[in-house]
């Protein structure tokens, strides 16, 4: 058999049979015995073939142009779109795997594709939250921008549609939405807000938070201003411990890591006030070091006494993603409210909207600074349409529960592998969001950063795209589109093994 691929258009007809050897999938993917049947089918649906790339190896036939089909995006050979990207392109844009990067053409589900047709198993991808291209949020926002696409100071039903929708999901103070960009935009405006109700700009970020990337954000990141080598941290940003039982100061063995660290803010918020500083906002994102403890109500209580407010970073991980809540700040426990929730990525499955919701009490405080907030395309008509698609496939495909499900699986199978190789330090997340942090010693916890990126770059060989996250880059990061399925994991992780085994056969030979 061999499949004819036609990219992103969709042949409008559920399913064709002729001459019982070809079928057309209301998906786009038709499965033919020759091109001859093909041309045949083709001609049958009123349209033809012009153009066609054969790929033996894959046995993939690539139609690049059909009668009626409307496709003039100009494709050039990987070393022309590498040369204009270095031309073109800031040069502090990186990309995935730059010894050698992969250019991406297309992508379905929980799958990418390169420009000679190899399919890659995307465990990168939070952004494409319910999978690469999902045909439903496609026609959402395709028929909506048929109708209209507008300022959104002009009255539209979607807006206050979504708005109402996504409160659903929250507890119900938070009930404010207001509708922008991207995370970094949605963080933000949580910061303008916050100053606006507190009067004052002082706030507490963790360890290594990255909270976006632009300039009131990137000085609250101690991620990126820490790789300045002359930055001088603001006297108003107070930077905590995160709370990380593995590699933190306060670990597993302690007694009650949870009050340890929340007696590091309490400090921080007395050494703040002692100075001059009057009030206290916390800024935290939940990462991996922090999605297995409830360890912020107590942190929480020190802020709100200090007058401060919380602000939950919920870009990478919200929307069911955690498998057991539809939101991460829910795992530390019912009667945990953030007074400030922002979202970003996975809100829009890659088109750029997202959103900040806060109570009303900081909204009205907002409104009386007495300057108009205006955002010319946050929670336009498209893309509130594309984001109530997303809640639709979330719900109707039951995703929050297949994190869940696949997660303790994917969880299960890296507990197995930690037991089998010493390379393997810990084992940390929740649902589809999980990190394997890689050491060269259990006790001194060396970190493994070139054995990182040395598997990662092995995957790719593979065919499985992974990436490395953390202060020391040497934790293997699995965020994969929210379809991810367990055959999809024991892909991985078998592959993981394979790698791990050959690395330490490697280390064995080089000791000896």
């Amino acid at each position: 058999m061999q499949y004819i691929d036609i990219g992103a258009f969709f042949l409008k007809v559920s399913s064709l049979q002729y001459d019982n050897d070809v079928i057309v999938s209301a998906a786009g993917r038709i499965l033919v015995i020759d091109s001859a049947c093909l041309q045949r089918c083709l001609e049958k649906l009123l349209v033809s073939l012009t153009k066609v790339k054969f790929y033996e190896k894959q046995r993939l036939i690539i139609v690049s142009d059909l009668k009626n089909v409307r496709m003039e995006t100009k494709i050039f050979d990987k070393k022309k779109t590498i040369d204009l990207r270095k031309k073109h392109i800031g040069p502090s844009c990186k990309v995935f795997f730059s010894h050698d990067p992969i250019k991406i053409v297309r992508a379905k589900g929980q799958y990418m594709y390169d420009e000679n047709g190899n399919q890659y198993l995307d465990c990168i991808n939070n952004v494409a939250h319910v999978g690469h291209s999902h045909p439903i949020v496609v026609k959402a926002g395709a028929k909506q921008m048929e109708l209209l696409n507008t300022n959104s100071r002009f009255l539209h039903d979607n807006l206050v549609q979504y708005a109402q929708r996504l409160q659903a999901t929250l507890p119900e103070k938070l009930s404010v939405c207001y509708f922008v960009n991207s995370g970094s935009e949605a963080n933000d405006l949580a910061l303008r807000l916050a100053w606006q109700y507190t009067g004052h700009k002082d706030i507490i970020t963790l360890e290594n938070a990255y909270h976006g990337h632009v300039s009131s954000l990137i000085n609250i990141s101690p991620y990126k201003f820490h790789q300045l080598s002359n930055a001088e941290q603001s006297k108003s940003v107070h930077v905590a411990l995160s709370p990380d039982v593995y590699r933190g100061i306060y670990k597993k063995d302690h007694p009650d890591p949870a009050t340890a660290y929340a007696d590091d803010v309490k400090n921080l918020i007395h050494k703040a006030h002692e100075n001059g500083h009057k009030c206290i906002k916390y800024l935290f994102s939940i990462c991996l070091s922090v999605l297995r403890d409830s360890l912020f109500p107590t942190h929480n209580r020190h802020v709100h006494k200090a007058g401060g407010l919380f602000i939950a970073d919920e870009v990478q991980v919200g929307f069911g993603r955690v498998g057991t809540h539809f939101w991460a700040f829910q795992l530390q426990g019912e009667d945990f409210v953030p007074d400030i929730v922002t979202m970003g990525k996975p809100i829009g499955n890659g088109h750029p909207i997202s959103c900040v919701v806060t109570t009303r009490e900081i909204a009205e405080a907002f409104r009386n600074s007495g300057m108009e907030y205006f955002n010319t395309f946050g929670g336009n008509p498209v893309s509130c349409a594309i984001g109530l698609a997303v809640l639709d496939v979330i719900e109707k495909e039951d995703l929050q529960g297949n994190a869940l499900r696949v997660g303790r699986y994917l969880m299960q199978l890296l507990e197995q592998l930690k037991e089998k190789h010493p390379l393997v330090g810990d084992i940390r997340g929740c649902g589809l969001f999980v990190g394997v942090e890689l050491v060269r010693d259990r006790v001194k916890l060396t970190p493994a950063t070139a054995e990182c990126q040395d598997i990662i770059y092995k995957l790719k060989e593979q065919h499985i795209l992974l990436s490395a996250d953390g202060p020391h880059r040497n934790v293997l990061k699995l965020k994969p589109p929210m379809c991810f399925s367990e055959e999809d994991v024991d892909l991985v992780v078998e592959k993981i093994d394979q790698i791990l085994t050959g690395t330490l056969k490697t280390l064995c030979n080089c000791s000896n």
